[in-house]
């Protein structure tokens, strides 16, 4: 384990308990059947993003230049003047140093007028050439090189395998609070990011394998070379990977394709594990919270990756021989992916219930797996945002282990039918859109008639 993430990393023995040991968990980080598009979150925008993309990368995936383009509506009722990119892949190196520039750069914006770059060099202001009113459209274009950082990491690298987590910039959104423009955490996520559509072009060397978000095919490029091609509906982020992978492909029972990527060093008995646990978590979840909508999903697995982490389509693990966090990475598809939220501001409402779908999956007794007297402190709320969390390190599995608890209870509240029926009815009314804390909290009172309001403050869901 490193400090890379926190993502319910568990050995066999743990995964039969709820309340892992601390040590465990380490601080870094299509439409169901009827479901229908939950609309954006009031005065939420710049919504209906389309992202056009063409990359090529150097002999060994370590660079990465190209042109990208974002269309875009304005959804608010007042005129928007300018739009926010976030250049999250520099949020742990910040604006660098003169001999080590930051990882993503910027150039020859085109659609609006750029202004510096802010917020340690993960914001770009582009001021548009006129105000854009309500329901019309416009696209911004730029330059994009990108360096994969010499470090194991969700944006970095592990021997000869890259792995392109946030390195793609993406559109902030503004809403009822303004422009979203918090800092980038290493513990936990900052993202928050509209459903989105990309048509992403990557050419590499043949000799790398490049799984991505969305669904891919491969075309010959020129002399050694191949052309991956990704086309992704709906969803928050793109990322991929690349190196000399070893790939196998399987197609779940209920319609699924599993493709799965991983080192040669990597135990073998974890990645069959992995395997197994990827493809029967995508049919389970999709019969629980609704149908997995994107029709492939990327397991790319390493040796030394700390933990896990999720992206629409695609997850890295670090694999071990007992398999690693691929079931909550997946769970993550629906708690983030498809039922978004601002991942700064509420990160229980995916970390949490990622975990209670990954314990329900393994079959954990959760009786009696968290009490008052657990609490780190009188500030620990289960609600606290990343600002508290990176502020208290130590205190970050309270998102993983009390938030599970809090779930698990709510279940034995309200009983499992009509808790199932709550997580389901849920998911399917903010399909597409980003959920919050008071959402939930309204969702779960409507389903029976006990007053709540005791439980919410005894779990700390403020």
């Amino acid at each position: 384990m490193s400090s890379i993430r926190a993502h319910a990393w568990w050995s066999s023995a743990a995964r039969r308990l709820l309340v892992a040991p601390l040590a465990l968990i380490v601080a870094a980080g299509a439409t169901g059947a009827g479901a229908v598009a939950a609309p954006a979150p009031k005065e939420a925008t710049p919504d209906r993003l389309r992202y056009d993309v063409s990359l090529r990368s150097d002999a060994d995936g370590s660079h990465w230049t190209g042109r990208q383009w974002v269309s875009f509506r304005n959804a608010s009722a007042r005129p928007l003047r300018e739009v926010y990119v976030r250049l999250w892949g520099n949020g742990e190196d910040k604006c660098g140093t003169p001999g080590k520039p930051s990882p993503v750069k910027m150039s020859k914006v085109r659609g609006g007028t750029p202004g510096r770059l802010t917020v340690n060099c993960t914001a770009l202001r582009i001021t548009l050439p006129k105000p854009l009113a309500r329901g019309e459209r416009t696209a911004v274009s730029f330059d994009v090189s990108i360096t994969v950082p010499q470090r194991n990491n969700r944006f970095g690298r592990e021997g000869a395998f890259r792995f392109l987590g946030n390195a793609l910039p993406v559109l902030a959104v503004h809403d009822a609070k303004g422009w979203h423009l918090d800092p980038y955490v290493s513990t936990g996520e900052s993202f928050y990011s509209l459903a989105s559509d990309f048509r992403v072009r990557i050419d590499h060397p043949s000799t790398l394998k490049v799984p991505a978000t969305g669904r891919t095919w491969t075309r010959h490029g020129t002399s050694g070379r191949t052309v991956t091609h990704s086309v992704a509906h709906r969803v928050r982020d793109f990322a991929w990977a690349a190196g000399p992978f070893r790939v196998a492909s399987e197609t779940s029972p209920g319609g699924v394709r599993v493709k799965s990527y991983w080192a040669p060093n990597t135990p073998a008995a974890g990645v069959r594990l992995n395997r197994e646990d990827g493809v029967a978590a995508v049919d389970r979840f999709g019969k629980e919270f609704g149908r997995y909508p994107y029709g492939e999903i990327d397991l790319v697995m390493t040796k030394d990756f700390g933990g896990g982490m999720e992206y629409p389509g695609l997850v890295i693990l670090g694999t071990a021989e007992d398999g690693s966090a691929v079931v909550h990475e997946v769970a993550h598809q629906w708690w983030y992916g498809i039922v978004g939220n601002d991942e700064y501001g509420a990160p229980w409402l995916d970390e949490s219930f990622a975990q209670y779908a990954n314990a329900r999956f393994y079959g954990w007794d959760t009786r009696d797996c968290w009490s008052d007297e657990d609490w780190p402190s009188d500030e620990t709320a289960l609600t606290n945002s990343m600002a508290y969390w990176a502020e208290h390190r130590d205190e970050y599995h309270v998102i993983y282990t009390a938030g599970s608890c809090a779930l698990a209870n709510l279940e034995r509240t309200l009983g499992a039918d009509t808790m199932a029926r709550l997580l389901e009815r849920y998911a399917r009314d903010h399909w597409y859109g980003v959920s919050t804390t008071e959402d939930f909290k309204k969702a779960a009172q409507s389903v029976t008639d006990t007053d709540l309001d005791p439980f919410w403050k005894k779990h700390r869901i403020r």
